[in-house]
Parts: C-alpha cells; structure tokens; sequence
C-alpha cells in the first residue's frame, strides 16, 4: 500500500503555505446486489482521515438490530462483501469510522430494497424536457448528454448536472437553427431540484456551453457557471441579467424576447452574459458580461477577428476551474483556439465577481501571438512547475497562474488532451497530445512533452489530421504510461521507450500492437492498471495478446457526442477510489451509473480528493471530453 501525493502537496509542504479549499465529502456509501447471493459495500477513504482510520460495517435487516459483519476493523480496502445478508428483506448498510478502536462517527444508512435486482448501477430518473420546432420548420426532441456533479446542498454526497441537448444541435460550421439548451439538477436517488433555459439566443452543440460545476466560494455547496443571454432563465423561472443588485457592471437594457439569431442561425449580434447560479435553486448569484466578447461593438456581426466571417471560430468556447493562488478556486472562460485565443479568470467570492487577469494571444504583449492557434477543444489544468498553484494547458499551449505566458509549441491545433505524471522515473507531469496539421507539427503527430517547459519528451510521425489518442498504463511489463493514437501512428509506446532523432526530434519506440479503443479510461479492476472504456463497454488490455476483452457491456444505454461515444460522466463518485461511468438509458429517461464490483486489495484516498483530479472531473464537459487523470502517478511500477 501506497501513499500518493500530488506535486502540489509537496510544494504546499514544503513552503508551509495555507492547505487548499477541498470539497467536504461524506463517505459514499454505496450497495448494490453483486449477485445471488451477495452485496457489494463501498464507501470513501479522505484525505482528512486520520493515518490508520479503519472500518466497521453495520447491516439492519427488516427494521432489527444492527449486526456488525466484520469481525476486526477493516484498515484494508474500503469495501465488503456481504454473503450473509437475506435479500429477500429490506436491508440498511451504514460503516462506522474507527479510530484508535474508537468508533467515532456515524453515516448515511444506504437503502437495499427487498429482492433488489442484480445489478451494480443506481438508476436516477429523468424528465424529458418536451420538444419543439425552431424557425425553419424543423421538429427536435431532447436526450441526455453530459453531465458534471457536485455538493449542491452541502449534505457532503455529490448532485448531478444535466445538459439536455436538442436532436438538431450543430457543430459550429454547420449552419441551422437549434433547440434550446437546458440545464438539469438532480440528486442521486432521482429527486429532481431544479431546470435552468438558457434560451434562444444561446446555440446548442458541442462547442457552446460550457458549464462548470463547483464551490467558488468555499461555503460547502457547489454553484453553477455557464454562458448566458437575453432570455435565459435560471431555475426560479426568472430571466437572468435584470436585476441590477446581481449585475457585475453598468446594468445594460435588454428585450428577454429578442431573437438575435440570423438568417443561418448563428448568433452574432446582442450581448452576451455570464452567469454564477445558486447550486441548491438554480436561482440567478450573479450575472456579467461575457468577456472576451464577439467585438466591441455589439450590434456588430464582423467576427473576422477569429478566423472567419460567418460564425465559426468565434464561438468556439472553452472552460475551466483552477486554483491560480495556490488556496482558492477561480473560474476561466475561455473563447477562441483555431486562431485568437483569449482566457480570462474570474473569482466568485463573498457574493462577488471580480476579474483576475485575462491573457489574450492578439492584444500585442510581446510573446502572446505565438500562442495564436495553440488551442484545442479540451482544456487541462495542472500545477505543472510545482508552486502549488494551477497552470492552464490549452492545447499546445501553457497560460501561467498568473495570466502571463508560460510556453507554445507551436505544434498547432488538436482534439485530445492528457495531462498527469506519467513517468514514475521522472519528475513532474508529462503532456500527451495528438495534432491535426501536418503544417504546425511538421513531423510527430503524436507529442509527449514536458508539462513545464513545453520540451518535446517523445513523439510519433503522423500523417494528417491525428483525430484522437490517449495515454494511460495498460502494459504492467512496462514502466509508466503507454499512448497510442488514430491514423497512421504506428502502435502501442510507452512513455521511456524513447531513442533521440536529431532532424525530427525524440521518437517513441513502438512496444506493441495498440487497442482500437482510444476513447477514455477507466479505473475499475482491482489493480492500478487503468481499462479502457469506449462507447458504452469497459475492456481491459491484454498484453500478452495484444487485444481487449469486455469487462462491462450493459445493454439498453447510449453514449452521447456521436462518434466521440462519450459517457455523461466518469470520474469517482462514490465507493472506493475506483471510477463510476454514467450512461444514459438509450430513450434518455434515466441515467445509469455503473459501480465496480471487483474487488481490489488496493487502499486509497478518494481520486476526488486529488486536486487535479477533481479540476479534470469539472473540464470533463468541455467541448470533446476527455478523461480525467490525477496530479501523481497512479499505475503499475
């Protein structure tokens, strides 16, 4: 058993500096029927815990007495196996925290209802939203698309937040009217909490809303930010950017029934918000102007500045949660990466907007312009030179915490993004990234370089556009990472098989055949390999064969983003540390969240406890999602 640590940490240790806010979770009880005969309890181990905190597991079977299953307090795994329990009852599942053979607390009951299914997913309901028809005619209905989570209310156990998205949302170069986007809040037994419209005047796609999830101010609940417009609501049903006491700035004049969207349904013209909501409501905190906007002139349609004249580029809108100094959260939005890129920070405090700083690849400060056409459609966030404060990765590209200019490598565009340490040899975090332009990458498609410095690690000759790759342990023969990426890229490499090439730089040495997988990963095993998890089946890698074998194939869900196959969510949300996937049912009228039931001997901290983690589980919505990694090397030696 080890204890991992981020870099972070360390350098919080060493400079003495005040611990960073962390979210206060519960343990995360959950229970499922594993089979016949048999549930699977799990529950959280904090980073608060005390060193040896150990374990009691309690079961209530029909209203009686509760019967301890463990015969000593549990300092292993956090989870058990009940083979005695009469499911054909009602049971109650609660664990006692154990210190110095103390029990010292008391949590949550979690509910196992009689003749409970087998099955290792809770179902959490939905509703709907109803359909419509937009200007052009043209009928749309709604599924379930992504989702991000977090306290909500404060009970310590996380909410769930939903986007809807409409049958005819659109990628940014297509032309044509969408249905409106809408925000959903539930808890995890289905209760539902509130909905948020955002209106007309807000497009749906990929590309567009980008909401974040998580507590800005540290008062324990989870708030809300996205883009916002004349006509969005918030969860009261009032229109957000009207009241003046709310308003961070001039309160502007605005018809919450205008329609700014134009002949080929972009929308060019009108202002454009920001808006904080109130996890717990979704009532309307606070409302700004969206900043960078489209031009200073809002009536204006000329969207030249980003790259083309009709729309394209300049609502291509990234955005992020980091702790820039070092203690607290702040909030990044983002517009532009094809060819201006700007980021600003924004802190919600003490019932405040206030802006940080805002970097901007074309506002002529000597340096930034290499950073035009760096970005990606995904976003990262990392304390890469390890002063314990968060630097933003956008693309091939690194923003400092303080907003100044960190390194480019002028490698260009890409649509995949991972970040962690993936070497155990090595100090710091590594940066894997596939790129789209022969032109910007000249040689390796396929970039390992150093988190820091933006030095090249390792690459791959590409050929193209490198539309997809990922990087994660799957080979144990080999130390560290592997990655792997579409098109013509070769096979499987690992992060330390690397031969110096002085005309095109480091290049990996291929180790294997790859998996055709090079979606997402998932932690969900028992060891600390990660599986791979592609549209809606998680498999792991056999590397003595080279190929992949399901683990999990549930039927009767979808994955969402089209070929992207990308689940509502993965990250740790309850349990041990190993990793849940939402999915949507296929007729989107629940959500299913899939919970490992192997059993593992490995004892950690919750994943959401680490910064990194936590910040990549906020980002995961973003544009083309990509997997969450944390801030230290987690995987076989």
């Amino acid at each position: 058993m080890r204890l991992l640590l981020s870099a972070a940490c360390f350098a919080i240790i060493a400079s003495g500096a005040a611990a960073p806010q962390m979210e206060r979770l519960g343990r995360g009880v959950v229970a499922v029927r594993s089979g016949e005969k048999e549930v699977f309890v799990g529950w959280r181990l904090l980073a608060s815990d005390a060193p040896g905190t150990a374990f009691d597991v309690y079961r209530i079977t029909a209203g009686g007495q509760a019967v301890l299953l463990n015969t000593e307090p549990l300092t292993g795994a956090t989870h058990w196996i009940d083979r005695e329990a009469n499911l054909s009852a009602d049971n109650h599942y609660v664990v006692h925290t154990v210190v110095k053979g103390q029990e010292t607390d008391e949590n949550p009951f979690v509910f196992l209802g009689a003749d409970s299914p087998v099955r290792q997913f809770l179902s959490v309901p939905l509703r709907i939203p109803e359909g419509g028809t937009t200007p052009d005619k043209v009928d749309f209905t709604y599924s379930a698309n992504d989702a991000s989570v977090g306290d909500l209310d404060g009970d310590g156990e996380y909410e769930i937040v939903l986007k809807w998205d409409p049958s005819n949302a659109k990628d940014n170069s297509q032309s044509g009217f969408t249905g409106n986007v809408i925000l959903d809040a539930y808890k995890l037994d289905g209760t539902f909490l509130w909905r948020i419209d955002l209106g007309k005047n807000i497009r749906a796609g990929a590309h567009y809303t980008q909401f974040m999830v998580y507590d800005l101010d540290g008062d324990g609940r989870a708030e809300v930010v996205c883009k916002t417009a004349p006509g969005s609501m918030d969860g009261m049903g009032e229109y957000v950017g009207r009241n003046a006491a709310r308003f961070a700035g001039t309160m502007p004049e605005f018809d919450v029934n205008a329609d700014h969207r134009n002949s080929a349904g972009y929308v060019l013209t009108g202002y454009e918000f920001f808006t904080v909501f109130d996890g717990g409501s979704g009532a309307e905190l606070a409302t700004a102007y969206y900043d960078p906007p489209r031009n200073a002139d809002i009536t204006s349609a000329n969207v030249n500045a980003w790259g083309d004249n009709y729309g394209n580029r300049v609502d291509r809108f990234l955005a992020a949660v980091a702790y820039l100094d070092g203690e607290r959260p702040s909030v990044v939005l983002c517009r532009g990466y094809y060819t201006r890129a700007v980021l600003v920070a924004w802190n919600w405090r003490d019932g405040k907007l206030k802006k940080v700083w805002t970097f901007d690849s074309d506002d002529g400060t000597p340096g930034n312009s290499a950073y035009r056409g760096q970005g990606n459609h995904n976003i990262s966030v990392a304390d890469v030179d390890g002063d314990g404060r968060d630097e933003i990765i956008y693309g091939a590209a690194a923003i400092d915490d303080d907003g100044k200019a960190l390194h480019a490598t002028g490698r260009g565009h890409g649509d995949a993004l991972h970040v962690s340490q993936m070497d155990p040899a090595r100090a710091g975090q590594l940066v894997f990234q596939p790129h789209e332009t022969p032109a910007s990458y000249k040689f390796q498609g396929l970039d390992l370089r150093d988190a820091r410095t933006g030095e090249a690690v390792c690459g791959v000759e590409g050929g193209g556009d490198i539309g997809r790759g990922v990087a994660m342990d799957i080979d144990p023969r080999y130390p560290g990472y592997e990655f792997w990426g579409a098109g013509p890229t070769g096979g499987l490499y690992n992060v330390q098989a690397c031969d110096p090439d002085v005309e095109k730089g480091p290049r990996a040495r291929e180790i294997s055949a790859k998996p055709r997988q090079m979606n997402f990963g998932i932690w969900w095993d028992g060891d600390l390999l990660r599986e791979l998890l592609d549209g809606t089946t998680i498999s792991k890698w056999d590397w003595l064969t080279a190929t992949a074998g399901p683990l999990l194939s549930p039927e009767g869900i979808a994955s969402n983003n089209g070929t992207k196959a990308t689940p509502a969510l993965s990250a740790d949300l309850f349990g041990d540390w190993r990793e849940e996937v939402i999915w949507r049912t296929s007729d989107s009228s629940e959500l299913r969240i899939y919970t490992t039931v192997i059993p593992t001997e490995h004892r950690m901290v919750t994943l959401m406890h680490d910064r990194q983690y936590r910040l990549a589980v906020a980002w995961q919505n973003v544009a083309y999602n990509q997997p969450p990694h944390p801030g230290f090397y987690l995987g076989e030696k």
